[in-house]
């Protein structure tokens, strides 16, 4: 993609973000409620298809892009950009692995936002452990019979489709060869059973759903092969890691333009605060945090971009940038003093917002043990 193409796109989400989403993410955010009116708005600037291909409607924009339309979302409201990063992945499951059959079928309707979802791999005993799920699918004619639980499953209530993670055979060794995935849309034997309360991360539903007895055709098999599901999420999981990444670009850099405004209006012992060199230290750290995290996104998109494997450099952006966001919303807080403790300003939702990301698409802990895996692998001795 262009630079002239790039500006146009960050130019109409901008001018969306300043007159519809920024004088009205604080009172949404404070409801907890769904963004109907600015999904709307998303579906029109193509967001619900942003990285997929255009021969099935999807804008097609390299990851590079998209997590720039990512942080630039997320410096607003970060819930927003949850909407459309888990329905991509799935889309991304079926434009990678899927039949063409499956593509022709559902991409369009994906990229359209016409039908809308998510990812659904995590269980109430099972999160960063995929291989431990027990969601079973029973093959019966020429439809799979699915019972079990999903938990924490991002737009579920909204949503109506879902790249949903299940045990074809729970026997086979290795765990992961027993695992399938489907695109599973909402009907009879699938339900949601309650909207999960969360600290942050308003507005966006996260729900659990429970499947009982659920048919599914066996023509919604991603790939039409059991046994390829494990693969297919952490495929998938690449780019989510890259979003959340690029999510905590965003509020590390909201949270430090509100502190930089603020250290200059507000004055203590005769002088603007940014002047005292107790807060000049933590407006340093902070833009520097932001540089390295940008810097980080970037060298993971681009991998990403040329079909290399990049769950270390992936994995090194959401880390680094997961933990920047939440160095920096605490820093936000400190600076602004008791007004950071306000809702009346933006830092106190920063920091509800930030652990968020140090826990989703896989912790932090997860995070570094992958890096070192990877960089073990790399550099033999």
């Amino acid at each position: 993609m262009n630079t002239a193409d790039e500006t146009q796109i960050f130019d109409a989400i901008g001018k969306w973000l300043e007159r519809d989403v920024r004088p009205k993410a604080r009172e949404l955010e404070k409801k907890d409620e769904y963004p109907e009116a600015m999904v709307e708005t998303m579906k029109v600037l193509g967001l619900f298809g942003a990285t997929i291909p255009p021969v099935y409607g999807g804008l097609g924009l390299p990851a590079s892009t998209y997590a720039k339309i990512v942080a630039q979302i997320s410096e607003v409201w970060m819930s927003l950009t949850g909407i459309f990063n888990s329905h991509l992945i799935m889309a991304a499951a079926v434009a990678r692995y899927g039949t063409e059959a499956q593509k022709q079928k559902f991409l369009p309707k994906f990229a359209s936002g016409e039908i809308r979802g998510g990812l659904a791999l995590t269980e109430p005993d099972c999160g960063t452990d995929l291989q431990a799920i027990r969601t079973r699918a029973v093959k019966q004619g020429d439809h799979y019979v699915i019972n079990g639980t999903k938990t924490w499953i991002s737009n579920g209530i909204q949503g109506s489709c879902f790249a949903l993670l299940v045990k074809t055979d729970p026997n086979i060794q290795p765990r992961h060869k027993g695992m399938s995935m489907f695109l599973a849309e909402k009907g009879k034997g699938f339900r949601v059973s309650k909207k999960l309360e969360k600290l942050g991360y308003k507005g966006i539903d996260s729900a659990e759903l429970i499947f009982e007895d659920y048919r599914v055709p066996a023509a919604n098999l991603i790939g039409g092969v059991e046994g390829k599901g494990f693969h297919h999420a952490i495929g998938g999981l690449e780019l989510g890691r890259i979003n959340v990444a690029a999510r905590g670009v965003g509020v590390a850099n909201a949270a430090l333009k509100d502190s930089v405004a603020y250290a200059q209006v507000r004055k203590t012992f005769g002088k603007p605060i940014c002047e005292h060199q107790a807060i000049q230290l933590k407006l340093g750290e902070m833009a520097t945090r932001c540089e390295a995290a940008r810097l980080l996104v970037e060298n993971a998109a681009r991998a990403y971009d040329a079909g290399e494997r990049c769950d270390m450099e992936a994995g090194m952006a959401k880390y680094f940038a997961s933990e920047a966001a939440l160095e920096n919303s605490i820093e936000a807080v400190r600076i602004h003093g008791g007004y950071g403790y306000s809702t009346e300003f933006n830092v106190e939702r920063y920091y509800r917002d930030a652990p968020l990301m140090c826990i989703g698409e896989g912790t932090n802990e997860m995070q570094r043990i992958i890096i070192a895996k990877q960089l073990i692998a790399r550099n033999p001795a």
